[in-house]
């Protein structure tokens, strides 16, 4: 009896294209197990390079009319998408906590976020404009027009599954493109309740195609995607690791990408800082969804002057975190199990070499498997390999500062370049500071975790290239041409 009722609460997902479910070819599937039990939570279609190619040749075909379409259509299908997405809050909340370990306040802020993603992406449907340009030749009109490229291959990850999801459908779709989406083999029935909610709200067929695969089959399939002669932009939120494999993959083709990678995110904390206020930021920034944000705050940069009272009260908050596994029914939590039980030893590895090498564990401590009190490492310099490597888990590590220019230095000293931010009470040296560091959002006295769908949103250095979000994103999904309108009869020079 038990073991049906744990069949039967198996997510199933099936590829979609053209708008209908369908199996895999030969119906080849693939499992999504808990990082924690074991147990299988979804079972996928595994698409082969076929299914992939066929889900392009039909984005290709529907780009011929959608690509016509206006944008008051366009802008009321991702209207009544969002209000659809809305009503599938309490499915994708189980979802998320069975496929990724998300907590409820996660799940729900991730369809808070893209509801009013898409809403802000249907705004940009009237904002798609060209401009005149002045000219030398008498009675020509000068002007550039934006229009859409053709298929858009979106790739994304696991960590903010209905967020990232959205603004990789949203936008190349309200700018007339057509999208083959690549549904994360970590969180498939997350992504596929977010697909329904634009076929839901009638996107025609081919518009938007589903495709899953087995992680095995992975480079496989993105590669028939990728090499497709329809798909025109390929947009990539990862790792800076397959990020470079997906931009070297698209060069030969001359294929551009929209490229959103890793970040170790630094949080300055200045002298004459809030403490109380630095720690509150640095405890969403550093422990929200187990530290499994692009953002995740990994890098607390302290001047030293203040530095061991930060410490005191940034280690007394976070031992206070509630820790557990909403995959499996326990309560809600703040900090839940990692997406992989093999995260554990690799953040302990990092924490024996720092520890050997002088930073002191101030709250928290080693994993076991999946699982990880909210953890912080004081005393990290630069000759630990934590100091500049991504650990995507629920710990972060304190760098001591000399003074405020130090702190840039430390700042900076990274191969990311992605969120950070800065406190102080002086808020004109705080912008000064925020100024120099080379990421692409800082944020003065708030958290580095932080997003919103009217602002321009992407990374610096090895974080990758490109905008999301804000007007920017119309130059990713847009093809930007120069036309001239000119009298019948002309002199030419011979």
């Amino acid at each position: 009896m038990t073991q049906l009722a744990n069949e039967r609460a198996v997510l199933e997902t099936q590829l979609v294209i053209d708008n209908t479910p369908r199996p895999a070819a030969g119906g080849k599937v693939f499992e999504r197990r808990s990082s924690t039990t074991g147990q299988v939570v979804t079972r996928a279609a595994a698409a082969s390079a076929a299914d992939a190619r066929a889900a392009a040749d039909s984005a290709h075909a529907a780009f011929q009319t959608w690509s016509k379409t206006g944008p008051s259509e366009r802008r009321r299908v991702l209207l009544k998408a969002a209000d659809i997405l809305e009503t599938k809050t309490p499915a994708i909340i189980e979802a998320m906590a069975k496929e990724v370990g998300a907590a409820t306040l996660w799940g729900g802020f991730n369809v808070f976020l893209a509801a009013g993603l898409l809403r802000e992406a249907a705004g940009l449907a009237t904002q798609i404009q060209g401009e005149t340009i002045p000219t030398d030749k008498p009675g020509t009109m000068s002007m550039t027009v934006r229009q859409p490229v053709g298929v858009i291959l979106s790739i994304v990850p696991w960590n903010g599954p209905v967020v990232l999801a959205a603004r990789a459908i949203a936008y190349p779709i309200v700018c007339g493109n057509t999208v083959v989406f690549r549904a994360s083999e970590t969180s498939p029935k997350t992504h596929a309740l977010l697909a329904e909610a634009f076929h839901e709200a009638g996107l025609p067929p081919g518009v938007l195609n589903v495709v899953t695969n087995d992680p095995d089959d992975a480079a496989e399939v993105i590669d028939a995607l990728i090499e497709h002669p329809a798909v025109r932009r390929i947009n990539f939120t990862g790792s800076t690791r397959v990020g470079r494999i997906i931009a070297m993959k698209a060069a030969p083709h001359l294929k551009r990408c929209l490229l959103e990678l890793g970040g170790k995110a630094p949080l300055v904390v200045l002298d004459d800082a809030d403490i109380d206020e630095a720690v509150k930021a640095a405890v969403f920034g550093a422990f929200m969804y187990q530290g499994q944000i692009c953002m995740s705050t990994e890098r607390i940069v302290v001047d030293n002057k203040i530095a061991d009272e930060f410490v005191r009260r940034f280690a007394a908050r976070a031992k206070e975190l509630p820790c557990g596994d909403p995959g499996t029914g326990a309560g809600d939590c703040v900090v839940g199990p990692m997406v992989s039980a093999a995260s554990g030893p690799r953040l302990n590895a990092v924490i024996d070499d720092a520890v050997a090498k002088g930073a002191k564990i101030v709250a928290g401590g080693k994993a076991e498997g999946a699982v990880m009190a909210a953890t912080i490492l004081d005393h990290v310099t630069a000759t630990m390999d934590i100091f500049d490597y991504e650990t995507f888990g629920p710990i972060t590590t304190v760098v001591r500062a000399a003074d405020t220019e130090d702190a840039i230095r430390l700042a900076n000293q990274t191969e990311y370049g992605l969120s950070a931010g800065v406190f102080g009470r002086d808020t004109q040296r705080a912008l000064q500071v925020a100024l120099r560091i080379d990421c692409g959002s800082v944020h003065v006295n708030g958290s580095t975790v932080q997003n919103e769908a009217q602002a321009p949103y992407g990374g610096m250095k090895n974080s990758g290239y490109g905008r999301f979000d804000g007007r920017a994103v119309i130059d990713e999904f847009t093809e930007l041409k120069w036309i001239t309108i000119e009298p019948l009869s002309q002199p030419y020079p011979f």
